[in-house]
C-alpha cells in the first residue's frame, strides 16, 4: 500500500469518507490510491498538465489495481474534471497565486464541489483572498513542518452566509497589550492559525524574521534611496511580525 508524506498524510485526513475526489497536480497519484486503498473515497480523478508526470500516475495507479476507482487524467488545472463529477478538490504543493489561477479558471467545474482542501508552498495570502472573493469560507488550517519546511493546510467549505462568515472570521482582533490584528495580517498569519498558536507556528514566522534579517543585512551597504527605503519597509515588517508572535505567546489559549 501507498504510504503518505506527512503534508500529504494531513490533507486525506481532510477528505470526508466516501467522498468523489480531484487531486490536481497530483503527482504520481499518492493521494488518490493511498485514499482508494483505504476505502475512503468513491470515485477520483488524477489530473497532471505534464506528460512524465501523467505516465507515472498512470503506472502508479494500474500497479495497485486500482483504475476502476482512480482515473488518471492529463490537462490543465481543472479541465481534467467534468461538470458535477466530484464534491472536494485537493491542489498541494504549488504556490498560492497558481492554486488560485486554477480555482478561478476552473470555477465551472466547482459546483458540486463542497470542500477545497488546499496547500499552497508559499503566497497562503492569494489563497486566502480568493477564497473570501468567491463565497468560500475556511472551516480549518493546519500548520505543519516537515523536512525542516513549513506547510499550510486550507480547508474551506461553501456557505450561504459566506460574507458574514468571512466578515466574522477576519474580523480584526484585539491583542495584548492594546495591539490589532488587522484583518490583512489575518489573512497573512491565518484566521485560524493565529487563533490556537503553537510552537510550529512561532517557529515558522521566526524563520520569516531571520530571513528578513538576511535580507536587511544585504541592503544595509546598498547605498541607494531604494535600498533604503526597501530596509525600512522589511525592518517596519520584521518588528511588526515580532510584536505579534509577542502578543500571541501571551494569549492564554
Amino acid at each position: 500500500m501507498v504510504k503518505l508524506s506527512k503534508r500529504l498524510q494531513t490533507i486525506a485526513s481532510f477528505v470526508p469518507p466516501g467522498s468523489a475526489v480531484a487531486d490536481i497536480g497530483s503527482d504520481h497519484a499518492l493521494l488518490p490510491v493511498y485514499l482508494a486503498e483505504r476505502g475512503r473515497v468513491s470515485f477520483a480523478v488524477a489530473g497532471e498538465i505534464n506528460a512524465g508526470p501523467f505516465e507515472a500516475a498512470d503506472k502508479q495507479v494500474k500497479m495497485a489495481g486500482l483504475s476502476n476507482i482512480v482515473q488518471v487524467r492529463l490537462g490543465d488545472g481543472l479541465a481534467v474534471v467534468k461538470p458535477d463529477e466530484v464534491d472536494v478538490v485537493t491542489i498541494a504543493g504549488m504556490g498560492g497565486s497558481l492554486i488560485a489561477h486554477i480555482l478561478e479558471e476552473g470555477q465551472q467545474k466547482l459546483g458540486s464541489v463542497r470542500k477545497l482542501i488546499l496547500q499552497p508552498n508559499v503566497g497562503e495570502d492569494q489563497v486566502r483572498l480568493w477564497l473570501m472573493a468567491h463565497g468560500w469560507v475556511l472551516e480549518n488550517e493546519v500548520l505543519l513542518e516537515e523536512d525542516g519546511k513549513y506547510y499550510e493546510v486550507l480547508c474551506a467549505v461553501r456557505s450561504a452566509n459566506a460574507d458574514q462568515d468571512n466578515l466574522d472570521l477576519y474580523r480584526p482582533r484585539p491583542l495584548d497589550g492594546g495591539v490589532i490584528l488587522e484583518t490583512p495580517e489575518l489573512i497573512r498569519f491565518g484566521p485560524i492559525l493565529s487563533t490556537r498558536p503553537d510552537e510550529s507556528f512561532y517557529d515558522r514566522w521566526s524563520s520569516e524574521i531571520e530571513k528578513l534579517d538576511k535580507i536587511m543585512h544585504g541592503l544595509e551597504n546598498g547605498g541607494t534611496e531604494a535600498a533604503r527605503k526597501r530596509w525600512q519597509e522589511m525592518n517596519d515588517e520584521r518588528n511588526r511580525i515580532e510584536e505579534v508572535i509577542q502578543c500571541l505567546r501571551k494569549v492564554k489559549p
